[in-house]
């Protein structure tokens, strides 16, 4: 089984050099939205409540819509989805840099428009794609790799943007953004989906809903459903607000810069091992260990002094354990159900991951207005970590009847 050609023929080459740079493009300036706050703050007059309301309004936004672009890809291709989506992501980085951009807008922008986009241009659909054109033996390190690409743009993009935001103003720098995503666009096109004669699974008749049924009559969809919720809560806690969280004990801008492209650049490596991981022992364990990880990480890095050598220690950690949850969790997916409504049942687990996200941004911004502080926020972050370890061990990890008699 592991002597399987990895890429079978030339759709998949370009499918996957395609998706791991759109992916790139799309999560490398997700990236830095939190590096614009102060700037939001001064010049459009936007709170940090109101600024994390509209990160996690963009966090449901991108959920919710992932399930539809999933069916959309499913059902018509993943370039037609995701090209798609990269309409709505263009049009939101636009308006933010030309207006309307305040009040009602500001969250119609970077909310809405922006969390659409990245219904269709994030991890889940190209890597959902990418998956379709590979067997069971070395799909998840075909994910890895689609998702440790998109690491990179973690890594680039804060730098690139602290440097823009010093020396060209926030407008300037959403512009560029602009035009990489028009880029991204065309790059789209070449996410294709297998055809019948290139299909590694025999076609599936089964409707949407009946796929839908199916998966939640599965305990174990459940759990992962549950679990990947706290993922969420927790990537998006630190994205968004790790950079105010460290101002206010002290450090300089810098770091936070420093500690969000650590994050991208070790969670290359990360997002690799976990696939690789992933096709040589239990998913759900790996799982688990990297929630028990990122609650160690977190108790560490806010009950120590405050200093750029133990914010770098912490970048690096979290970032390992960053996106290294999407391998293995999209991987207990496609085992359990098969790839032919994978983008839709993926999309349903990310929807989970994208409520959790809201509560990530959310809730990070309102203790802090209320408090004065993200204590309460680490807390909760903490004992998510503990519910998440605990929840993916009583999952199965095997292929539903229908797929086994098929």
């Amino acid at each position: 089984m592991t002597s399987e050609k990895f890429i079978r023929n030339k759709t998949a080459l370009v499918t996957l050099i395609a998706a791991c740079l759109v992916v790139l493009i799309s999560l490398g300036v997700r990236q830095t939205f939190g590096l614009f706050f102060i700037d939001f703050k001064n010049d459009l007059d936007i709170s940090l409540t109101q600024s994390g309301l509209a990160i996690g309004i963009q966090m449901l936004m991108w959920g919710l819509t992932g399930p539809i672009f999933g069916i959309i890809a499913d059902k018509h291709g993943g370039h037609i989805a995701i090209s798609l989506a990269f309409i709505f992501y263009i049009l939101g980085i636009y308006f933010l840099y030309a207006g309307p951009n305040t009040g009602f807008f500001f969250q119609m922008d970077l909310g809405i428009l922006v969390g659409i986009g990245l219904g269709g241009t994030a991890i889940s659909i190209p890597m959902t794609v990418v998956s379709k054109h590979f067997p069971l033996s070395n799909r998840t390190i075909a994910m890895g790799i689609v998702t440790a690409v998109g690491s990179a743009g973690y890594f680039i993009s804060p730098l690139y943007t602290t440097y823009s935001l010093e020396n060209n103003g926030w407008g300037n720098t959403l512009f560029v953004f602009a035009v990489v995503l028009v880029i991204g666009f065309f790059i789209s096109l070449f996410v294709r989906s297998p055809s019948l004669e290139e299909s590694i699974e025999k076609p599936s008749s089964q409707g949407t809903l009946d796929a839908i049924k199916e998966a939640f009559g599965s305990k174990s969809y459940t759990l992962l459903v549950s679990g990947f919720f706290v993922c969420g809560f927790h990537i998006t806690l630190v994205g968004t607000h790790v950079p105010t969280y460290v101002i206010d004990r002290g450090l300089e801008s810098w770091t936070a810069a420093a500690i969000l492209s650590l994050i991208g650049l070790f969670n290359i490596f990360g997002s690799l091992f976990s696939g690789y991981l992933s096709i040589k022992m239990s998913k759900k364990i790996i799982l688990s260990a990297i929630y028990t990880l990122r609650g160690i990480s977190i108790i560490l890095f806010i009950f120590l002094p405050a200093s750029n050598i133990n914010a770098f220690i912490f970048g690096a950690s979290f970032g390992f354990l960053w996106l290294s949850t999407v391998p293995a969790t999209s991987g207990i997916v496609a085992h359990i159900f098969g790839t032919h409504n994978l983008g839709l049942l993926y999309g349903i687990v990310f929807l989970s991951h994208q409520i959790g996200s809201f509560f990530g941004a959310y809730l990070g911004g309102l203790f802090h207005d209320i408090y004065g502080s993200y204590d309460y926020a680490w807390y909760l972050a903490i004992a998510l970590s503990i519910f998440a370890a605990i929840v993916h061990l009583p999952i199965k990890e095997e292929p539903i009847l229908k797929l086994k008699t098929e």
